[in-house]
């Protein structure tokens, strides 16, 4: 099924993300936790990719031939030509995969400015015409509820993303946010400027506040803006800082917490960034009430 039609199909559509692991080690570990991921009966999964060698594809494809799932998987334009991509297009089509989410992509670790290849493309737009013009694919783009730091203002934001879905994209998926009030601001800001397609927040999880507190500096660093942690969290991180196991459980219950006022307000969807674990995810969709009969 490609995006539109799993978004038609099923409200609210929960997904998952994974990315390659990086090592053998990692790949038995992703191995055990994806049975466990696949009893929970989430509508797709997406495959991430984090650089150049990561084997997005071939976990794609083996994520929809080993484990029945539906599949998104990510594409970016950094590092490749404008033929590159297209080459990467083809290759999804052969294997039957119809799902992505066209990204500009990330600056490699250590670098701070984003420098497109010299034949490629510089926006994550022109992916989505290219897809577009290429076949029948899903396309999904990203979203920041809290402004793309880069963005020339709120506004401008919005209007770039307009685009993006003008160009052909069928729905907006968010980068990770903790308040959600900055939500339902940006699905208030996109409605206003006519945008219509579902727009799916995505939610982290926390596993210990160390991670939490990395994490948020990391995505600070890489857009030069802040990633927010709302006050009312950091009051209840403070209780937790030197418990790991305890911060594990108030990272299950703010995620909970957060996707019960999501689906209360009718989100088409929500989407785990799960760090390719299961247990955080396991435990938010059983008190959910998923799976669903």
């Amino acid at each position: 099924m490609l995006l539109s039609e799993i978004y038609a199909a099923t409200r609210p559509a929960l997904s998952v993300e994974f990315f390659p692991p990086r090592t053998p080690a990692g790949e038995v570990k992703l191995a055990e936790r994806i049975p466990i991921i696949a009893a929970l009966r989430p509508a797709f999964v997406s495959v991430t990719c984090t650089n150049l060698r990561c084997k997005t594809v071939e976990w794609s494809a083996r994520l929809r031939d080993e484990f029945h799932f539906e599949v998104m998987t990510h594409l970016t334009c950094i590092g490749y030509s404008a033929d590159e991509i297209r080459a990467q297009l083809d290759e999804l089509r052969t294997l039957g995969i119809r799902n992505l989410i066209a990204l500009r992509g990330d600056p490699p670790p250590g670098e701070t400015d984003w420098t497109p290849h010299p034949q490629g493309f510089h926006q994550a737009i022109e992916m989505v015409r290219l897809a577009r013009e290429a076949g029948d694919f899903g396309i999904a783009v990203a979203g920041f509820p809290e402004t793309h730091p880069q963005a020339e203002s709120p506004e401008g934001d919005i209007r770039r993303l307009k685009e993006k879905v003008d160009a052909g994209a069928d729905v907006i998926m968010t980068q990770l946010f903790l308040d959600n009030d900055s939500f339902h601001r940006f699905v208030d800001r996109c409605t206003a400027a006519g945008i219509t397609v579902p727009i799916v927040p995505g939610i982290l999880p926390f596993k210990t506040v160390a991670q939490l507190r990395r994490f948020t500096s990391q995505l600070a660093q890489t857009y030069h803006g802040p990633t927010r942690i709302p006050a009312a969290l950091e009051a209840r991180l403070a209780a937790v800082e030197n418990d790991d196991d305890a911060a594990f459980e108030l990272g299950v219950d703010w995620a909970t917490e957060q996707c019960e006022d999501l689906l209360a307000h009718g989100v088409a969807g929500i989407h785990f960034y799960c760090l390719n674990e299961s247990l955080a995810v396991e435990t938010i969709m059983h008190r959910l009430g998923y799976p669903r009969t």
